[in-house]
């Protein structure tokens, strides 16, 4: 993208109420998740963990999503490639490596569930779970919730759009609209539910669905970060005046195969994923923050240099750190008592 296209999009950062300050933490949340998605390939390639579940392509949507929702109060129902939004509501690196190398202290599962089953009690994480979709009938259960107590919370939950075909999409969004409950539901559109291309999977819009079940279905350029923001800021402030539920399409490309174990080149060829990797939001953000002098390339080679001494360290923890002991198997899983 040349500095004039830059400069030119509609959205300034400074007309949604971002600060310099939070613009620039949006995008080291960009590079954070893409850096630590690209190093799990190469961990598993060397066999030090046995599966990951690439992101790539998705972060911008996942970082300017969780930037427009209050990362203090609401709840979160993420689906298995949202490093970038986990990181931006407060996992840390060395959370994420202990979950990809299964080990005991990992505090999604304690290294007893696939990586990206993201769960945290302290950050509102709810836990997710293999089979595709399930997180959306629970997110509306946290929208029910918060409605009943008169709390000005929100749930958030997003999936990829072959799961938007899944039975719990379409019970939860009806649910959600008869009761008008406070949730986001927001389907990352990467173009392929892992083989399967997108003219063959949906007949048409996954946005256009909202209309059956009475509220807005919004399609946007999951590439454009600050659109993403808005569109996500603005569904959240209609869901606290009562308003209801927001279904959002946020449209990107995966760039990288479906998970460790997909040869993508059998399914698309790699003309067309270079093609994709032009439109790709990271660099079209970042040269916005340069047009705006927020950014430069020496910054940028430095906060790059951090970020793998942080990598590194994450890792070498993870590595090192006990895996789960036979014992533990059911830990946390039955109640050894019923609460008083």
């Amino acid at each position: 993208m040349n500095a004039k296209t830059a400069l030119d999009q509609k959205l300034k950062h400074e007309q949604l109420g971002l600060s310099d300050e939070k613009a620039v933490e949006m995008y080291k949340y960009m590079l954070l998740a893409r850096k630590y998605d690209e190093r799990l390939l190469l961990l598993q390639r060397a066999g030090k963990i046995n599966f990951h579940v690439s992101g790539i392509g998705q972060e911008v949507a996942q970082v300017a999503s969780a930037f427009a929702l209050d990362r203090d109060r609401d709840y979160f129902l993420p689906y298995y490639r949202d490093y970038g939004f986990v990181l931006s509501v407060g996992m840390t690196l060395k959370e994420l490596m202990l979950c990809a190398f299964a080990k005991a202290e990992d505090p999604n599962s304690g290294g007893r569930q696939m990586p990206g089953h993201f769960g945290s009690k302290k950050l509102r994480i709810v836990t997710g779970s293999s089979p595709v979709t399930t997180q959306v009938p629970h997110a509306v259960g946290v929208a029910l919730a918060a409605k009943m107590q008169k709390k000005d919370i929100v749930s958030f939950v997003t999936f990829g759009e072959g799961s938007s075909n899944q039975g719990d999409f379409h019970e939860g969004s009806n649910f959600a609209g008869v009761h008008k409950l406070p949730v986001i539901i927001m389907c990352e559109n990467n173009q392929y539910a892992i083989s399967v291309p997108i003219h063959k999977q949906l007949a048409g819009k996954v946005s256009d669905r909202a209309l059956g079940y009475g509220f807005p279905g919004l399609r946007v350029d999951g590439n454009d970060a600050l659109e993403v923001y808005r569109v996500v800021k603005e569904a959240r402030e209609r869901a606290v005046r009562g308003e209801g539920p927001t279904l959002i399409e946020a449209m990107m490309y995966r760039l990288s195969p479906h998970s460790t174990s997909d040869n993508d080149l059998a399914y698309r060829t790699k003309e067309e994923v270079e093609e994709n990797r032009q439109k790709d939001g990271i660099p079209r953000f970042k040269q916005y923050l340069i047009e705006c002098g927020l950014w430069s390339e020496e910054q940028e080679e430095a906060y790059t240099k951090e970020l793998s001494e942080q990598l590194k360290e994450a890792i070498d923890y993870a590595d090192r750190a006990p895996f789960p002991k036979p014992e533990d198997t059911l830990l946390h899983v039955y109640a050894d008592e019923r609460e008083e």
